[in-house]
């Protein structure tokens, strides 16, 4: 078909002032979808920018000691990590296995030693913004995000104080990390030559280790379970469902009843489940456990069964019929202790008389909910 060449500069024209109102103008870009949703405010969007990068950018400012760490891990974290990071036999250890040699040339020795037995996060990690970024984000296990700015620096200086990195009188802070960074033992520990990024800049051209192919047919309908825990190890260490973390869209199966072979059966349970009972001293119960999650006490407590150490349940059986039952239990909260249930050492706790007293009453009731 044949056209005009004023019918062909109209074009032209009409394509240029497209482009400029889609540059110039903000209400164009920008579309107000009226009734769906609203924009975010500052202070939302600042909530949740929180990552912190390798180059420590979105590292808000703040310091903290190698002495004040101290006193918040022995209150916050040494019931899972270990007075000294060396953990337990649930949760992995955090020090361990470096040397002053690894902090002169960044690269940890004993990760290409098969024979070592095991692997720390010290050994590992290469950034210490990735230290910084996950103890800000996850920890403690039981309240994430419930540590202040200052707080995330002063255990992160204590962890590195535990390894042999830094020196007691350190303090950490946004104006020196990026020094601190310069001693972590695997910071050279790391490598792009590898097929996770395409291209020369990343991945120095290395071929891809998957070749995904994407699939939408033959998708089954129902759940079909290939595999499961067996009866007797589906309970052995508490019902998951009471040791859900309040953040996250995976929550903890009740391990006190048995597996579900379909979807449809599941949402059958699920539309059928009992609402959950009403205790008569229910403020009482409320009260002593949130102090049992304030403390971090769940992280090795269940309610019924044992974690790391015995349930709830099993401590009020075995003392409730002390006479000094609440004194006796209050002591042991505040001052720790091992051999009485197994090897396990419950370290001492940082809180006061009155929080452990009435932690102690309600354990010495029976630890109802």
């Amino acid at each position: 078909m044949f056209r005009s060449p004023n019918w062909r500069r109209g074009c032209l024209a009409v394509a240029a002032a497209s482009t400029l109102l889609i540059a110039t103008s903000p209400a164009f870009a920008q579309s107000d979808y009226t009734s769906i949703g609203r924009g975010a405010t500052e202070k939302e969007v600042a909530s949740w920018n929180i990552d912190v990068r390798p180059d420590f950018k979105g590292l808000p400012k703040g310091s903290g000691s190698v002495a004040q760490g101290m006193d918040i891990w022995e209150g916050k974290c040494a019931s899972c990590h270990g007075v000294f990071g060396e953990s337990n036999q649930t949760f992995s250890p955090l020090v361990g296995g470096t040397t002053a040699q690894d902090i002169q040339t960044g690269h940890v020795a004993r990760l290409n030693n098969a024979a070592y037995p095991g692997r720390t996060t010290l050994m590992k990690v290469s950034s210490l913004s990735t230290l910084w970024d996950y103890i800000n984000r996850a920890m403690p296990w039981n309240a994430p995000k419930s540590l202040t700015t200052d707080e995330v620096y002063a255990v992160t200086a204590y962890l590195l104080n535990l390894g042999g990195i830094v020196p007691d009188n350190l303090v950490l802070s946004d104006a020196n990390i990026a020094q601190v960074q310069k001693l972590l033992p695997n910071r050279n520990g790391t490598t792009t030559n590898h097929g996770l990024w395409p291209g020369k800049l990343m991945g120095n051209g290395a071929k891809p280790d998957v070749n995904a192919v994407a699939c939408m047919k033959d998708c089954m309908v129902d759940v079909k379970v290939n595999s499961f825990l067996p009866d007797f190890a589906r309970n052995a260490h508490g019902n998951l469902a009471e040791q859900n973390r309040s953040v996250g869209a995976q929550h903890g199966v009740d391990t006190t009843k048995p597996p579900v072979a379909t979807m449809a059966q599941a949402k059958q349970m699920a539309a059928t489940a009992p609402a959950p009972s009403v205790s008569a001293n229910k403020s009482g119960n409320s009260a002593a456990i949130a102090l049992t999650q304030k403390y971090t006490c769940v992280a090795c407590h269940g309610l019924e069964s044992k974690i790391v150490g015995p349930g709830f349940k099993e401590v009020a059986k075995k003392y409730g019929d002390r006479t000094d039952a609440v004194n006796y239990l209050t002591g042991k909260i505040r001052t720790g202790g091992a051999g009485l249930w197994g090897p396990i050492t419950m370290p001492a706790q940082n809180l006061s008389e009155a929080d452990a007293q009435t932690i102690a009453k309600w354990l010495a009731a029976g630890a109802n909910k």
